[in-house]
């Protein structure tokens, strides 16, 4: 994944330290074209190989939601509005190859396509494609939750409080 230049200028100062991170999931669907149902955006991640909607890291002052827009666009070459908010959780913590920590407080949101067809369009992914959304490619459970929380169309947010 590419890093965020600010994301660069804290790891100058605090090196390798786990590092709290607001991120972004973007659950992108349009109307299947050759049957009925409903597809669902999904990338194939250039640093691991495994099927994910569109990730993110939210800039310094961005609306989570902006951010997944954006995301979408740079990644996959898709223009989707969010519509609704999905989830929010922490993720991590993850330590990547070069020994960097971070936890992530992920928002995750449903996108409604706009226009385009996916396409790997920054280097951050080797394909991207709509897939039915009951033909997922295989991917993580929190992936498949995500997903399915945001297809099932119930209105509000999922997220955990400790202790319920």
């Amino acid at each position: 994944m590419t890093t965020p230049d600010f994301v660069l200028e804290l790891r100058r100062h605090i090196g390798n330290a786990p590092l709290w991170m607001p991120g972004c999931t973007a659950v992108v669907t349009r109307p299947r074209r050759d049957a009925p149902g409903i597809d669902v955006l999904c990338v194939r991640r250039a640093d691991n190989g495994a099927w994910t909607p569109v990730t993110g890291i939210v800039d310094p002052g961005e609306e989570p939601a902006a951010a997944c827009e954006r995301e979408v666009l740079e990644e996959a070459g898709v223009v989707a509005r969010a519509r609704r908010v999905v989830s929010l959780e922490v993720v991590g913590p993850v330590t990547y190859a070069n020994g960097d920590v971070s936890t992530y407080l992920d928002t995750a949101f449903w996108l409604e396509w706009v226009s385009g067809e996916p396409y790997p369009a920054d280097g951050e992914n080797t394909a991207a494609r709509f897939a039915p959304g009951d033909r997922l490619p295989e991917m993580n459970e929190r992936f498949r939750r995500v997903i399915s929380r945001a297809l099932s169309g119930a209105p509000e947010a999922q997220f955990v409080a400790a202790g319920r």
